[in-house]
């Protein structure tokens, strides 16, 4: 893996550097004028799809603006990301506490992925954080099922190069096995005509060397292989790899009462392979319309929005804040809810299964009161839904650690739509919710308006819900509440069952 030597550090100070590419807002000290207090309708009918495409395109010139025309936390397009939600907040007045939580980690800045197979040049993906690898004329070996368990690694893998199928468990769970097993490398291709198979390992580390390659052409090599055909691969893979500074940004409402907090969050950065619109400047653009609608009221409650850093290398950014946090300020947070993806083009409408009915995985008290609110909201709504598992893959997963009841909605991100889904919300089945997952093509014109649409004006019916009553919800006992060490699949190890829809994943 190529490290580079010195950190590069940028301070809060330094993203003045930087300048966001919406029109700068007329700022208006709302403190000192009498505000209404927040109702439903208004602070949803005041949710535009005009604004939420708006944000979603300053969000694609921002990427598109820099030389990686992607925005990875760190990097100069994800400080420019950190510097357009700040002014876009700071452009409302004194309406909102605005703070940058700086945090430092390592960052992939360039790959390289290079394969043959038989002499000739495949496509071939990287994997972030796979360690850095070069082999030539090595013998391919597929592994069983999914090679999620021990005995799908045959011991004939020594010396070669492991073909594993993607899904069911962790990237980084396959090739730990395989390397077990004497491999040298490991190719894992794709379960869905999607392009090549990509993913994160969540960070640095001394497994095997790794790279992904098409359903396509895994399926046809592993046919290949089960003829008996002796098939040799040579690969060439590596990263380049520096410690960078990136920042949450939370901003907390100065009026309502700081002790009952509604918290809401997205996160902010993207992969490098591109832009990241749909992942996750949907979910960031939905919570910012939202906080500047609700700019026009006051709230009983406390309303604090936060855009996370680095969540696409291990909810690293939510995790920081969930840690540095005095459990005090945590005991004060009656609801985190989470957005990641409300616009997949293939989509369902998603609710976090927060009661576990669907899924077996609940959550603290609370979680599934605020699933029911959303689920209430579509069906008055005359919209369907389908529940999401609750297995903690995006930035909610530190704050159930944490013991913090939680929700959220979804629209779908690397699980296949089912022909029931179809039913529901039209789209294809067979294929992604989103097949521009994790790719170049993650892009303003691959969002579904519907989709983008109905989840932002729900995120809205529950800040009104509980920005003004936690009537009906549980008072959270913090006395017995322990951070989980088990129970929900933190970062990227495996949840009990498969999610259908759940996001880096395997």
């Amino acid at each position: 893996m190529k490290l580079s030597n010195p950190t590069v550090a940028f301070t809060a100070a330094s993203l003045l550097a930087f300048t966001g590419n919406a029109e700068p807002i007329r700022r208006t000290t709302y403190a000192k004028r009498e505000l209404p207090l927040v109702e439903d309708k208004a602070l949803v009918d005041a949710i535009l799809l005009d604004d939420l495409l708006g944000c979603a395109q300053d969000l694609e010139d921002i990427a598109y603006s820099t030389a990686g025309r992607n925005r990875v936390h760190g990097t100069e397009g994800h400080l420019k990301t950190v510097q357009y939600f700040s002014d876009q907040l700071s452009a409302l007045g004194d309406y909102y506490d605005i703070k940058l939580q700086d945090f430092t980690t390592e960052v992939t800045l360039a790959t390289h992925a290079e394969l043959s197979v038989g002499g000739k040049t495949l496509e071939a993906g990287g994997f972030s954080f796979g360690k850095n690898g070069t082999w030539t004329d090595v013998p391919l070996v597929t592994v069983a099922n999914l090679g999620c368990n021990a005995v799908d690694h045959p011991e004939t893998l020594t010396g070669a190069i492991a073909l594993i199928a993607r899904g069911d468990c962790t990237f980084v769970q396959k090739i730990t096995l395989a390397g077990q097993k004497g491999a040298v490398g490991a190719i894992i291709y794709n379960n869905a005509d999607v392009g090549i198979a990509a993913g994160t390992l969540g960070g640095v580390n001394d497994l095997i060397p790794v790279g992904g390659i098409s359903r396509a052409d895994g399926l046809r090599l592993v046919s290949q292989i089960a003829n008996g055909t002796t098939v040799t691969s040579s690969g060439d893979f590596w990263q380049y790899i520096a410690n960078l500074t990136s920042h949450n940004v939370i901003a907390s409402s100065k009026s309502g009462d700081a002790s009952n907090v509604l918290f809401l969050g997205a996160h902010s950065d993207s992969v490098d392979a591109g832009p990241g619109i749909n992942d996750n400047g949907s979910g960031s653009c939905g919570i910012l319309t939202v906080a500047k609608a609700l700019a026009k009221y006051t709230t009983d409650n406390q309303v604090r929005f936060a855009w996370w850093t680095a969540e696409e290398e291990g909810l690293l950014g939510a995790e920081h804040y969930v840690r540095v946090a005095a459990p005090a300020d945590l005991d004060k947070i009656r609801l985190y809810l989470n957005f990641d993806m409300i616009a997949s083009p293939n989509y369902v409408l998603g609710i976090y299964d927060g009661d576990g009915s669907a899924f077996n995985l609940s959550g603290p008290a609370g979680s599934a009161e605020v699933e029911k609110l959303f689920e209430d909201w579509y069906t008055a709504q005359e919209l369907p839904f389908v529940p999401s598992e609750f297995n903690g893959r995006s930035d909610y997963g530190p704050f159930l650690d944490a013991g913090v009841p939680s929700g959220g909605l979804d629209t779908g991100a690397d699980g296949t739509k089912t022909e029931e889904e179809v039913t529901l919300f039209g789209g294809t089945a067979g294929i992604w919710y989103d097949p521009n997952y994790h790719s170049a093509a993650d892009n303003v014109t691959n969002l579904n308006l519907v989709a983008f649409e109905a989840t932002s004006k729900a995120i809205a019916h529950a800040v009104a819900t509980y920005g003004t009553s936690w009537e009906g919800f549980p008072t959270r006992n913090v006395t017995s509440l322990t951070r989980r060490t088990g129970g929900y699949s933190k970062k990227y190890n495996a949840p009990t069952k498969k999610s259908r829809r759940g996001k880096k994943t395997y």
